[in-house]
């Protein structure tokens, strides 16, 4: 993600909550933020992280606002979410700046029963 903002921050925490529902499956995430001011970025996302509870879900930073080169994330995408099973991507969702919302939510969650096994 480039920010995190509210829809991120609900985004995260469900993510976090379907984590602790599925130990067992050894589902994991991690969410990282795109950013050319790393120092900043780091005292943020602890602050959200205690704040919002989050334990299962590692909040972490990538120096530099394009991400890994070899993730090829879409320059025009605020938001993306991938999912692996093993090395495999079964989702890859992109979101344009304000199209993160409670359906899109919704269907990511949704989306999880396809990494599962």
């Amino acid at each position: 993600t480039h920010k995190i903002d509210d829809k991120v921050t609900s985004l995260v925490k469900k993510v976090d909550a379907e984590i602790a529902k599925n130990k067992d499956k050894r589902m994991k995430a991690f969410v990282v933020l795109l950013t050319d001011d790393p120092d900043r970025a780091e005292t943020k996302l602890k602050a959200i992280a205690e704040k919002n509870n989050i334990t299962n879900v590692p909040l972490t930073i990538f120096d530099g606002t394009m991400g890994p080169a070899d993730y090829k994330l879409s320059d025009k995408a605020e938001v993306t979410v991938m999912m692996w099973n093993k090395s495999d991507v079964k989702v890859n969702h992109a979101f344009a700046a304000g199209q993160l919302n409670d359906d899109s939510i919704s269907e990511i969650l949704k989306d999880t029963s396809k990494i599962l096994d």
